[in-house]
């Protein structure tokens, strides 16, 4: 576009909006002002988490609160407000729900902003980074390796420029641009630099509707709810027939007046509802995604925290992960004689003229910081990870090069074996080279002629050891790779006691094919001189086997991997392109914080179980004791004789469910819990949910069997029979809590006290006996409700034991001092 040219408002057709003299020099400051007050601004949400308002009404409109709304008018219209006690968990479900998703919303909304991209953009003839919603239509935006494009454009600068639009369209391959080509958001550059005009700014842009959903706050995708849902559908199909018998057999065969009996089918129905268990998964979520925002871990996935608990496999790159960012110059060692000199000069031309200096560059920048002057460079070569080497022209004082020695050498040379002895010892080495034809030639680099060998110290990250030793301690296998020599990176992976790094792999030998591919990566864990592709290739051999694998990077080089990868975990101070394919960033760029969210997923993942195993064990005793009773009611027409009520008030089950269920599941779900992740959520919960929930349910109408007195009984009676059926389910399912809360800790030990206590000042207490409508005071009820529940905790406990010698699972009452994670716990 010419400088005397309007700009064309991005799909109006407007063309009022001036550009400044200089294409490239930016937009002024009265421009800026212009287009902001015209609407003409990147206005996408800094992140688009729902609202306050929408978590409220997601929160409060639920199906579970909409049944538990209608049993509670219901209770209310007989006069009953003692019964309507249920109706608290209305509130309690909602408010705990929206208080810990606003606190997680906050969480992630303040990393995501501290994490978010930061364009570089031209305003006054100057250079600077803005928020990517103070971009506005025209203005001139500076591209180097890694930046991800925040809006369209059209490129008015371009040195070797490369972008990846692998994110829009699948495709891996750069694709060059020159000056005039168009570019689109969320495509980043794979290697070169330039700028580019914003054609495209907001929704407009073709990415912006993708990323206004792909960043949401969610818990889709996830294996664990996936496992929720199909237990709700489960529950829900014994729900229909257990609840119709229910309310046939209390209004039309029970023989009540219409307030007992709608007293008693709502009793039977509420327990029925999971009430609990959604909000537990979702508190238990939110609550890691703020546990680890306070270790500065920005959670983009929700269901990440889940899927990092499941990883066998961690592929981490080693520069930025294993090694610190920052480098310095060890040594300059000229080969065959170059002259010294020249060589500085040249180090200190390449340094001062690369616009986007990586940290090598940056290093040999601080050691060489005066240019010797050679002018502009004639012809650039950009650096990219598949060539692995750079280059600048300058005409007369010549073509220079700077890449990786195994590439540009030789492997014969002496030089080369000293750039390999260098490297041999963890440090990074560079070869200085001329080349005999400008490096932009089609077949640069050419002849290469040695001219030294840029010795770089990398430092060995203080915490990755411990990482390491926590990984192995878990059993999960570390790849260390790397776009480095293989041997630099074998001697750093030494130096870290990785099994297997005394024989690290140069990739460049590694076959395509995808299965002999797997055989190496599975038995090796070292690697180097690996190719971006060949970095994805090797995460999908992984998968192939069957592994869960994290991939952990920093650079443009591993975007491919991360995003093929199950969980992508980038540095902050990585590259936008980097950061916006991953799951989880690490905000402080310490590989140590990753024992932390394995640790969350597996508090997570472990302790859904466990709140899971009560509220269906609940479901399915409330399930058979509503269908049995049912069918007293119907069989009662056959047969002729006295149906059942049913045994329990309203508030009965409300009181069952506060020791048993409702305040051990809140604590066991935010409790520490180190146990793997294991396929098979369902399977487990099942086999022990739907057998205990069996015997609680048949124990308690048994026990109610023996002391109902019949339609004749006096109001005592029928309240001393409903007792008796209490205390045997109470029995029960206070051992089903404790068989869940295997193995025990001091804490649990106290837990489960605590549930017995509370349940032993209940009965003794006059004033909740008589709130609660409680009467223990029958001898031989009670003694008949005893016996009935230590029949059931026998089965319970023996089916416990029984089903994990059947399949396989170790039991152990106590927990080991393994099972506390190390250093985390």
């Amino acid at each position: 576009m010419a400088a005397d040219e309007p700009a064309a408002l991005a799909g109006t057709g407007e063309t009022d909006l001036a550009e400044p003299d200089r294409p490239t020099s930016g937009l002024t400051t009265e421009q800026v002002a212009e287009r902001v007050a015209r609407g003409r601004t990147n206005d996408v949400p800094d992140r688009a988490s729902r609202s306050v308002k929408d978590i409220v009404r997601a929160n409060v409109f639920t199906r579970i609160n909409a049944i538990l709304g209608v049993l509670l008018i219901i209770v209310l219209a007989t006069g009953s407000i003692i019964d309507g006690m249920f109706g608290l968990l209305i509130i309690a479900n909602s408010g705990i729900g929206i208080i810990q998703e606003i606190r997680a919303k906050r969480t992630l909304d303040k990393l995501a902003i501290v994490s978010q991209t930061r364009p570089v953009v031209r305003r006054d003839g100057v250079a600077a980074p803005v928020a990517p919603r103070e971009v506005v239509l025209d203005d001139i935006i500076e591209l180097g390796p890694g930046d991800q494009l925040v809006v369209d454009g059209e490129v008015v600068e371009s040195q070797g420029l490369e972008l990846d639009e692998s994110l829009l369209t699948g495709e891996s391959d750069a694709i060059h641009k020159d000056p005039g080509s168009h570019v689109m958001s969320g495509s980043f550059v794979a290697s070169g630099s330039g700028a580019y005009r914003a054609t495209k700014v907001g929704r407009d842009a073709y990415a912006a509707r993708l990323a206004e959903e792909a960043s949401k706050f969610t818990l889709v995708k996830s294996e664990l709810n996936s496992g929720i849902n199909q237990i709700l559908r489960f529950i829900t199909y014994l729900m229909i027939p257990a609840g119709l018998l229910i309310i046939f057999n209390q209004l039309f065969s029970s023989g009540e007046s219409l307030g007992p009996a709608l007293s008693g089918m709502v009793a039977a129905l509420v327990p029925m509802v999971p009430e609990g268990l959604v909000l537990m998964t979702s508190i238990a979520f939110a609550v890691g995604v703020i546990r680890l925002g306070r270790r500065q871990c920005l959670v983009q996935e929700l269901p990440a925290i889940e899927g990092l608990a499941r990883v066998d496999v961690v592929c981490a790159d080693k520069t930025g992960t294993l090694t610190e960012n920052g480098m310095r110059l060890s040594d300059l060692e000229a080969i065959d004689g170059a002259d010294t000199d020249e060589a500085r000069a040249a180090l200190a031309s390449l340094a001062s003229d690369d616009p986007r200096p990586n940290a090598s560059v940056l290093a040999i920048a601080e050691a060489f910081p005066t240019a010797p002057g050679w002018g502009e460079p004639t012809a650039v070569a950009p650096f990219s990870s598949a060539k692995k080497w750079s280059g600048l022209s300058y005409g007369s004082h010549g073509n220079w090069l700077l890449g990786a020695p195994d590439v540009l050498l030789d492997p014969a040379s002496e030089a080369a074996r000293r750039a390999e002895e260098l490297g041999s010892s963890g440090l990074r080495v560079l070869l200085l080279a001329r080349s005999d034809r400008p490096v932009d030639d089609a077949n640069a680099p050419g002849t290469v002629t040695p001219v030294a060998l840029v010795v770089l110290e990398q430092r060995v990250r203080p915490d990755a050891k411990p990482t390491l030793e926590y990984f192995a301690g878990q059993k999960v296998d570390v790849k260390v790779i790397s776009g480095d020599n293989a041997v630099a990176v074998g001697a750093v992976a030494s130096s870290l006691d990785l099994p297997g790094s005394d024989n690290p792999v140069d990739a460049r030998t590694l076959p395509e094919e995808q299965e002999a591919l797997a055989d190496i990566v599975e038995s090796s864990t070292t690697f180097g001189r690996v190719r971006p592709d060949q970095k994805r290739a090797m995460v999908g051999a992984l998968q192939s086997r069957g592994h869960t694998v994290a991939m952990t990077g920093d650079g443009v080089n591993d975007v491919l991997a991360l995003k093929d990868s199950d969980i992508g975990v980038a540095m902050g101070s990585g590259s936008p392109a980097t950061r916006a394919v991953a799951q989880i960033v690490l905000l402080d760029n310490k590989f140590a914080t990753l024992p932390y969210v394995v640790a969350e997923g597996r508090r997570v993942i472990g302790n859904i179980e466990r709140v899971s195993n009560l509220f269906l064990t609940k479901t399915v005793y409330s399930v058979l004791l509503a269908f049995l009773v049912g069918m007293s009611g119907v069989l009662s027409e056959v047969f002729d004789f006295e149906p059942l009520p049913y045994p329990f008030l309203p508030r009965h089950v409300t009181i069952a469910a506060w020791f048993t269920i409702g305040i051990p599941a809140f604590l066991l779900s935010l409790a520490p819990n180190n146990e793997r992740a294991r396929s098979g959520f369902v399977s487990r919960v099942m086999r022990l949910a739907i057998p205990s929930g069996i015997i609680v349910g048949v124990a308690t109408f048994v026990c109610y069997v023996l002391v109902y007195g019949g339609p004749e009984q006096t109001e005592q009676q029928k309240i001393q029979a409903g007792t008796s059926a209490l205390i045997t389910l109470l029995i029960i399912a206070v051992w089903v809590l404790a068989v869940v809360a295997r193995p025990y800790q001091w804490w649990k030990v106290l837990l489960i006290a605590g549930s017995v206590l509370g349940y032993v000042i209940l009965f003794s207490v006059p004033f909740t006996r008589e709130f609660f409508a409680l009467d223990p005071s029958n001898i031989a009820y009670t003694t008949i409700a005893v016996t009935c529940a230590a029949v059931g905790v026998f089965l319970v406990e023996a089916g416990w034991w029984i089903s994990g010698r059947i399949h396989g699972e170790p039991r152990r009452l106590f927990a080991m001092p393994d099972d506390l994670l190390p250093g985390v716990h």
